[in-house]
């Protein structure tokens, strides 16, 4: 194998890479060239190469480039497709995100026929509806599969979305047509909570500033936040329907959904489809679920609690070492046990999510959306306990509503901080730091030849993947529930 930048050469004008797959060093060749077969062959024979979608009537072609790196193997997939109509611009007719998802879709569904093993790896086994990419990442031959960013686009992207001062609504069509529309969905849900949350700032600003005692004003603030809650959710529907119509997702049929790529089982026949697809038993489904999944759920809510309980005896603490020394230090130290116990409940956030990871795929649902719904579902309990419990058990149990406040504050402005230096800050400085040193690399070569390409696909396969489907909604609802 030539490990060099050589590939640039051989790399045509036109050619526009969209989907980029890295192979760990080292790869054999025969599991590089049976991989690339598997891709570009026929579909008769078990590739993915002449599709034809009967809804869009175009065909899509995998064009495929071998990039030889002096890390990694590259395979960067393009997409091309010829209409049987007519249309203004051909080139246009499909977005990026598009592209980008069929070629992701037609990849991951790439699943094993009579294939026992991968060639040159006799320990990596597989059978019959086994999922190709899965084994590989499992194996460690597939280091990961990720787009390309269009240079380009992507400027404009950012001059209309944030690149000047102004204020008005997001560019959503094209945020859309770049990243696709769960990305585009979630911007327009927080552009729309934003401007719902200033009735509510302008109501509660006069009670935290005159600090009122009379317990039925804020029982009166309380049934405006309820009427607010409602009517904000009802209306975001219908923006929600009115977005999804125009993007041509409004209707999703659940039962014409692909099998996700980490299902597995005994290759069968689907009865709506009639195309071959694994089968797992939903009896066995259900066990893993109830019986392994429902307990350690339960234990964990029940070590949430005991935590919570932990978090009180230190605010005794605190304020019994209050009120035998009364200085400015012992105040400050009001706040430690509530800065504590913000910081290990993101720490117990963080480890139980990959816990629910884990178990999600372990249970082997059939679909993506079944996947998604579960996942959601365990880390949304448990956070939510996580976070409120002491909250309520504040409100309900101890009447203190001093007490409730401080915590309030306290954890609401600790958890944002910590998110915003782990989501934020952290990767923006390991990214910078990535950059520099690769650009250093790039430099240090002495060549004639254009880099941009392979510094572009360098710099972008160390970037975090941008999970919107489970943190943020769990952020977004957390926010909502302490509004």
């Amino acid at each position: 194998m030539v490990e060099s930048w050589s590939f640039l050469d051989t790399v045509e004008s036109n050619f526009r890479p969209l989907v980029v797959i890295e192979l760990a060093k080292g790869t054999k060749e025969e599991t590089i060239e049976w991989l690339t077969k598997r891709i570009v062959d026929k579909k008769a024979n078990g590739g993915e190469y002449s599709m034809i979608l009967q809804y869009f009537y175009f065909k899509v072609r995998f064009e495929m480039k071998l990039f030889f790196a002096a890390r990694v193997v590259l395979l960067c997939c393009t997409i091309s497709y010829n209409l049987p109509f007519y249309l203004d611009d051909n080139h246009n007719f499909l977005t990026m995100a598009e592209c980008q998802y069929i070629i992701k879709h037609e990849l991951e569904n790439l699943r094993a026929k009579n294939e026992k093993m991968i060639p040159g790896y006799p320990q990596a086994k597989l059978y019959p509806g086994k999922s190709i990419v899965r084994r590989l990442l499992t194996s460690g031959i597939l280091v990961q599969i990720f787009p390309l960013h269009d240079r380009e686009e992507l400027k404009k992207l950012s001059h209309s979305w944030y690149g000047r001062v102004k204020v008005g609504y997001q560019p959503l069509d094209d945020i859309r047509c770049y990243f696709g529309e769960t990305i585009a969905l979630y911007f327009g849900f927080l552009e729309y909570f934003t401007f719902a949350l200033i009735p509510m700032a302008v109501i509660g600003i006069p009670y935290y500033v005159f600090a009122w005692e009379d317990y039925d004003k804020y029982v009166m603030f309380a049934t405006f936040n309820l009427l607010w809650s409602t009517v904000i959710l009802e209306v975001w529907k219908r923006i929600c329907a009115v977005l999804t119509y125009r993007w041509g997702t409004l209707l999703m049929k659940r039962q014409f959904e692909e099998p996700r790529p980490g299902f597995h089982g005994v290759l069968g026949i689907n009865p709506v489809t009639g195309r071959e697809e694994p089968v797992y038993s939903s009896v066995k489904r259900q066990l893993r679920i109830y019986l392994v999944s429902l307990p350690f759920v339960c234990l964990c809510l029940y070590f949430s609690l005991y935590v919570m309980m932990i978090y009180f005896d230190l605010e005794q603490w605190a304020l019994d070492y209050h009120k035998e020394n009364e200085s400015n230090f012992s105040s400050l130290m009001l706040y430690v046990p509530s800065i504590i116990y913000a910081v290990v409940i993101e720490i117990m956030n963080r480890i139980y999510r990959y816990a629910a990871e884990f178990l999600t795929s372990w249970e082997n649902h059939r679909l993506e959306s079944s996947y998604q719904n579960h996942l959601i579902l365990k880390v949304l309990v448990f956070n939510f306990l996580n976070c409120f419990a002491s909250l309520f058990y504040i409100a309900f149990v101890l009447f203190d509503m001093k007490l409730l406040r401080q915590s309030l504050a306290t954890l609401l402005i600790t958890s944002q901080i910590l998110n915003q230096f782990a989501e934020s800050l952290l990767p923006y400085w390991l990214q910078k730091r990535y950059n520099r040193r690769m650009k250093k690399s790039m430099c240090s070569k002495k060549t004639d030849m254009d880099l941009s390409l392979a510094e572009q696909v360098n710099m972008e396969k160390e970037m975090g993947t941008y999970l919107v489907c489970c943190s943020t909604a769990k952020e977004l609802k957390l926010s909502w529930a302490v509004v």
